[in-house]
């Protein structure tokens, strides 16, 4: 145990001093170690960058929230049917599902889709009908004013609450609350604009106009076609199998949907669409640095020819170490080593490499989230850099091992 312990150092050591010798050539030999790890990590460090951002700010919505959107199978897709859901299936959830602490929607029509104007300014913003538990549900605060009441909506108030990016957008003066857009062709009075959010992915979370739902629902005539996404919080002693089974049977029940038919609704949950952000990200990272690791196979196939060549030119040397004793293992361990030692090193720069360059291409983009690489990463990294070291460095290690001191000595 102790004379493999030193045997190991003395070889570790012997590879360390080769490899000085050889500074610009060893150099050389990990520049493709350096360029595959540099792009798989670059790679890695900008989509869990996204994936880190997109949890952070899932994590600050309600979890406990559930959401119930409009299912369209791929069946009916392909023959122009939409499913939807109606302001009148959100007033009958409303009124009959007593097990939620709040139930709120969010609705959208093709009149509130254009442009909100002040003065002779305009812009394109996404205009929702909403109430007063959508607050609740999702801690929408205001930074400025207030959010929507009850009595907004049942009054049908031509009220706004506004995303922070419309000041911007719409030139809108400092004391904007009691000011009056023009949304759909009608006047709006904003009382209110929220807190910032920020961007996610390049999209402006900040850009948006809440009105009324009742408001929006009576401007478009009390229109079935109006579509409705809901979102409900259960109370702590509710069960929720019973109450997703009963909202279910209502909502079937309204869109008159036969015994085996699909349902053409469905309900997510905040952990339901981190789960399928971290699956797409994490196949987006694994395809890509799959190809891009490529690369690292070629560095290593480089390290292979470069300890070839070395052990090629230090036949002598390795001739005279086997004519004072050196074990056959010896020798295959130093070269071994030496492979080993130049792949993580490569690997090492690599790391630095391509975190920073992650970290210039999150400064550089705008809206970009920034660099995170997650330790399995580092860990990755220097275990693949390391078996890359030992599979291309077994084969010149075991030939220099191999080699007849004799014949050894006597090459020129």
């Amino acid at each position: 145990m102790f004379k493999s312990a030193i045997a190991v150092m003395e070889g570790t050591k012997a590879a360390l001093m080769a490899i000085k010798a050889n500074a610009m050539r060893s150099a050389l030999t990990c520049l493709g170690i350096i360029i595959g790890v540099a792009a798989v990590v670059t790679v890695v460090a900008v989509m869990q960058g996204f994936t880190k951002q997109i949890n952070d700010q899932l994590a600050d919505m309600s979890p406990d929230v559930t959401n119930i959107k409009p299912y369209t199978s791929m069946e009916k897709e392909m023959v122009g049917q939409q499913a939807k859901l109606t302001y009148n299936d959100f007033l009958t959830l409303k009124a009959r599902v007593k097990e939620a602490e709040t139930f709120t929607a969010l609705m959208f029509t093709w009149r509130f889709s254009g442009a909100a104007e002040y003065g002779n300014k305009s812009h394109a913003s996404r205009v929702m009908g909403t109430e007063q538990d959508y607050q609740k549900a999702y801690r929408t605060y205001p930074e400025l004013g207030r959010f929507i009441r009850a009595e907004d909506d049942e009054k049908r108030r031509r009220v706004a609450f506004i995303g922070p990016s419309i000041i911007e957008k719409l030139n809108l003066p400092e004391n904007l609350v009691g000011e009056y857009i023009k949304l759909g062709g009608e006047w709006f009075r904003i009382i209110g604009v929220a807190e910032k959010q920020g961007s996610l992915l390049g999209f402006d979370q900040d850009d948006y106009i809440n009105i009324p739902i009742s408001t929006m629902s009576a401007l478009e005539g009390g229109s079935v076609d109006t579509n409705v996404q809901m979102m409900f919080r259960l109370k702590d002693d509710a069960n929720e199998a019973q109450v997703l089974g009963k909202i279910r049977r209502i909502l079937r029940q309204l869109h008159k949907l036969k015994d085996g038919e699909d349902d053409d609704f469905e309900f997510e949950t905040a952990e339901k669409a981190r789960a399928n952000i971290d699956k797409f990200t994490g196949s987006a990272t694994a395809i890509t640095a799959g190809i891009v690791g490529i690369s690292l196979v070629v560095g290593g196939i480089g390290v292979m020819n470069i300890m070839l060549v070395s052990v090629t030119e230090r036949t002598r040397v390795i001739g005279t170490l086997k004519a004072l004793g050196a074990t056959p293992g010896f020798i295959m361990l130093q070269f071994l080593v030496e492979a080993v030692v130049l792949s993580l090193f490569g690997g090492l720069i690599g790391l630095a490499i391509g975190y920073g360059a992650a970290a210039l291409i999150s400064l550089s983009v705008p809206s970009m989230p920034d660099a995170y690489i997650p330790g399995w990463a580092i860990m990755l990294s220097f275990g693949f850099t390391s078996l890359i070291g030992i599979v291309f460095g077994l084969a010149p290690a075991i030939k220099a091992a191999r080699l007849n001191p004799i014949d050894a000595l006597r090459y020129e």
